[in-house]
């Protein structure tokens, strides 16, 4: 792979991000980077973010021969002035990977909640029906292909715009063509995928969630940096019981015909619709009834009985996007099925049951409506329980909308709550979980503080009794814990959860 700087200079002018070009142009890159780390010979080197004039210099060094950067620096031979470094590494990380988007069909998902499950349901029917030919990009794992090195942990729900085409090249590279992605509101407010069209783009739902100085200053910000999804797919899938149902709606036919939306709600929800659900769970899993009421559904060929992998009936409306989507890849529905009956999700919904201490799920659940789903959920379907615990903090420096919304939460459904440690970046742990204790209305809720997350887990399962459920949110199989800049390695809730319960239950 290369890329010439004539055609860099193409491509900027194209999309009016290019001011001026400083020396040689006639270069030919053989590698790009925004990491002064990595670094080959003849490399474009990306100056993006806060970065630092040594990283530069120590690129330069390195063999970096020209960098890309908003203002000029002082002391550099050449150099490609943009105004706006975010898109144009987009651009030219596209280009220098050939493009890979183009060989790919790609269903996203967006949604303050459900945008994991949705994506592994996704992958599950495609994997059936196609003999594993597709690839996840997600919040847990980025998968590639199949072979050794080729599934790891994800460092961001979508990553910078250079990893996400490195990735894609490889999902190519790999004869895969199909890719299930997520995609977050963050990566199109700093322009992660600018440029990136999507055969279908799935909007689950919205709720106030990452509001904060380092992600939305406002919810119409979050939104409408929701909505881009739609504006850049071809095929739009929507929940329709979703908040602000109209205005999602009226973005995606800005860019796709009516025949090309397809809305879904559940039976009874009275809304003009093609797609209807009967919901019908048990204690195992989920099953769902499918059946279309208009033409354009019939044409999927997707009604049918379904049993999800994945228990919680907050997860039908994320299988039925997923089953959706699949009859639009026209996958047969018999596959669709067996796929995401299969699901299984690492952090999510892990049910953990003890002889003395109860039902222990561990789950990623991360604002307001996800935990009431949950605990709500679990109670429903444990009707003989009795308290329900909660562990659960909130991170620094982000999201500061879902210290209330875990106060409301404890307040509605929970019995007792542990306050502890969950990636308080550069904020003192104690100050979050206090302004979650300020939100707490409920004067029966027992409130109980314990920073050591893994104490905190510990000392929750020891005070429950055989008929309590306990709820450990928020990390799920999270190997770190973000403090102060720094990832610290943490063994994840479920190792704790798993190794504690075989601790004490030997004991007995």
């Amino acid at each position: 792979m290369a890329i010439q700087i004539l055609e860099i200079k193409a491509l900027l002018k194209e999309h009016n991000l290019l001011v001026d070009i400083i020396g040689n142009n006639d270069l030919n890159f053989e590698y790009i980077s925004y990491n002064s780390n990595d670094i080959k010979s003849n490399t474009l080197f990306f100056c993006k973010g806060n970065f630092k004039l040594n990283y530069v210099y120590d690129a330069i060094k390195k063999g970096s021969t020209c960098v890309m950067t908003q203002s000029k620096i002082k002391n550099i031979e050449n150099q490609i002035i943009v105004s706006d470094i975010q898109k144009s590494m987009a651009l030219i990380s596209s280009a220098f990977f050939d493009f890979p988007q183009n060989k790919l069909r790609i269903v996203a998902f967006t949604g303050t909640k459900g945008k994991t499950t949705s994506a592994y349901f996704m992958r599950d029917a495609i994997k059936k029906a196609t003999n594993n030919q597709v690839a996840l990009f997600s919040t847990i794992d980025t998968i590639v292909g199949s072979g050794d090195g080729e599934t790891f942990k994800s460092n961001l729900t979508t990553p910078e715009s250079l990893d996400l085409f490195k990735n894609m090249s490889k999902v190519v590279n790999n004869g895969i063509k199909y890719l299930v992605m997520e995609v977050s509101s963050q990566a199109f407010k700093k322009d992660r995928v600018y440029g990136l069209k999507y055969d279908i783009g799935v909007f689950l739902n919205i709720s106030e969630d990452h509001i904060g100085e380092n992600e939305h200053p406002t919810f119409e910000d979050y939104l409408y940096c929701k909505k881009q999804l739609m504006l850049n797919s071809n095929y739009c899938v929507i929940n329709a019981e979703t908040a602000h149902l109209n205005e999602i709606y009226e973005t995606s036919l800005s860019t796709s015909q009516s025949n090309q939306v397809f809305l879904y709600a559940r039976n009874g929800s009275k809304i003009d619709d093609n797609v209807v659900l009967d919901i019908d769970f048990d204690n195992i899993g989920k099953k769902i009834k499918l059946k279309s009421l208009t033409e354009k559904g019939n044409k999927l060929n997707i009604d049918n009985n379904y049993l999800i992998g994945v228990p919680g009936d907050f997860n039908e409306s994320n299988a039925v996007s997923s089953i959706i989507s699949a009859g639009l890849l026209n996958l047969d529905k018999d596959d669709i099925e067996a796929g995401i009956s299969a699901t299984k999700i690492p952090g999510r919904m892990e049910i953990y049951r003890s002889k003395n201490h109860g039902i222990i799920c561990v789950d990623y659940a991360h604002n307001y409506a996800s935990v009431t789903a949950l605990i709500n959920f679990l109670k429903r379907n444990n009707k003989n329980s009795n308290d329900v615990s909660l562990v659960v903090g909130s991170p620094g420096n982000k999201g500061i909308d879902r210290r209330k919304g875990f106060g409301e939460a404890i307040s509605e459904v929970v019995d007792i709550a542990y306050l502890t440690t969950d990636d308080p970046s550069f904020e003192d742990p104690k100050k979050i979980a206090d302004e979650i204790y300020q939100n707490i209305s409920n004067s029966n809720v027992k409130v109980k503080y314990e920073m050591n997350r893994i104490d905190a887990i510990k000392l929750a399962i020891k005070n429950s009794k055989s008929n309590d459920i306990t709820v450990v949110a928020g990390k799920g199989r999270d190997p770190y814990q973000k403090v102060n800049g720094v990832d610290i390695p943490y063994e994840t809730d479920a190792s704790v959860v798993k190794k504690y319960l075989e601790e004490i239950e030997n004991d007995k």
